[in-house]
């Protein structure tokens, strides 16, 4: 049968990726529409599309009747004997209808419903595929630049990145080629989106990849890493080959390996270093450039104090917090760098002897030091109850002696007599 549908359907055939079935559904239900719009109704239509053929064939069952009331459902019995003069009253009629007989306006009203159900199949086509790319880097060129991101063209697929997927420091215009990784497909109420991003830090892993033999084929791996888009970013790497060195391969020969990642982010800063499970190492590693002199772990609230020279100070906090922020992210140990001067001071004070301690009379420095109590620190480190298991020294006498230790800083020359300790 000839009609402009029917016509449609070898091109479609030809130039969309779309399965036999999936055509079919479409047809039907484009027809099915037709027959609601002209008829009120479809129930007792049948809409059968063969692809094969390019046929569409649109049956209409009608029950024969003396009077008809709806035409829709009915047949009067002299009209249905045209067609079948054997059929009786009250039996069923099947009349077959002309696509062409829907008129043009309605011909070309499927027309633009199929082939936005087509756009529409073909984008979700496009979604599945790219959710099954998602973490892949991509390359295209820009096609708009707007304030809330850049459209980009991908193999003739539109693709976005949002604002704050993007390098701030970087000035893209339009058609510029660049390259992104597909980080989420968007497919809600809003409409369809694919979101791709070279702010993220899976980019930087796949570039590592891309440009690291040894990452991509499992020698080397990634550990951790934490990112300043387009600013600096610290990376832990580990090889599981003794033979292999780590930061080496990441680095290449004259740096070629990691120049090449430094160019495509914007001369963004990279900082490789060696993962270790030892929390004392890594953290001291992750504060690079600046090399802690000291570091104290707590384990069980994960965080860690970093002893620094106090002419690094200034690195290893970095501008405005950023190398302490990488570091600490990076570990996963939340760092407090304190100068070592201010450190060695509380050192010296934790541990100032006792014969320094002017306000403890020489009787109690006695007891203490028979009981092998030698400063400050272990005093405190006694307490009131480790105080009074020691010879000669009661209850009222080691609340005195906690409170003369606890004022040291606050009042530096207190004044006590030995008989008040008595």
């Amino acid at each position: 049968m000839n009609s402009e549908i029917i016509e449609a359907i070898t091109q479609i055939a030809r130039e969309k990726k779309i399965d036999k079935d999936s055509l079919r559904d479409m047809l039907e239900n484009i027809f099915t529409q037709m027959i609601i719009k002209k008829y009120g109704a479809a129930d007792n239509f049948d809409v059968i599309v063969n692809i094969d053929k390019g046929d569409i064939e649109i049956f209409q069952e009608k029950t024969v009747v003396d009077q008809v009331q709806d035409p829709v459902t009915e047949i009067d019995l002299q009209s249905a004997r045209r067609t079948d003069p054997d059929i009786e009253l009250g039996e069923d009629f099947v009349e077959v209808i002309n696509p062409e007989s829907f008129g043009r306006r309605l011909i070309v009203t499927a027309k633009q419903n199929l082939n936005q159900k087509i756009r529409d199949f073909e984008r979700e086509n496009i979604l599945g595929e790219y959710e099954g790319r998602i973490g892949e880097i991509i390359i295209g060129d820009i096609r708009q630049v707007n304030k809330r991101g850049m459209f980009i063209n991908v193999d003739k697929t539109e693709v976005f990145m949002p604002r704050e997927e993007q390098i701030h420091s970087e000035r893209m215009r339009r058609g510029d080629t660049l390259r992104a990784i597909v980080k989420e497909v968007r497919n809600d109420a809003k409409g369809s989106e694919i979101i791709v991003s070279r702010a993220d830090k899976k980019f930087l892993i796949r570039l590592f990849e891309l440009e690291v033999p040894e990452i991509y084929d499992g020698i080397v791996e990634i550990k951790n890493v934490a990112r300043d888009p387009g600013e600096r970013s610290k990376i832990a790497v580990e090889s599981i080959d003794r033979r292999v060195d780590a930061v080496g391969a990441c680095v290449g020969m004259k740096g070629v390996r990691i120049q090449a990642i430094v160019r495509e982010l914007n001369n963004e800063k990279i900082d490789i270093v060696n993962f270790s499970s030892e929390p004392t190492i890594f953290i001291n590693r992750a504060m690079t450039p600046a090399k802690p002199i000291k570091i104290i772990v707590n384990d069980d609230e994960k965080m860690a104090v970093a002893i620094i020279s106090d002419d690094e100070m200034a690195l290893a906090i970095g501008k405005a917090g950023q190398n302490l922020r990488l570091a600490s992210q990076l570990t996963g140990y939340q760092i407090e760098p304190v100068k070592e001067s201010e450190y060695q001071a509380q050192v010296d004070e934790d541990y100032l002897a006792l014969e320094k301690i002017n306000d403890l009379p020489e009787s109690i420095i006695k007891r203490l030091q028979g009981a092998d109590v030698r400063n400050k620190s272990e005093i405190i480190d006694l307490g009131m109850e480790g105080l009074m298991q020691i010879p000669g020294i009661g209850k009222k006498t080691a609340e005195k002696i906690l409170d003369i230790v606890s004022k040291i800083e606050k009042s530096p020359e207190p004044s006590m007599e030995e008989d008040s300790l008595n």
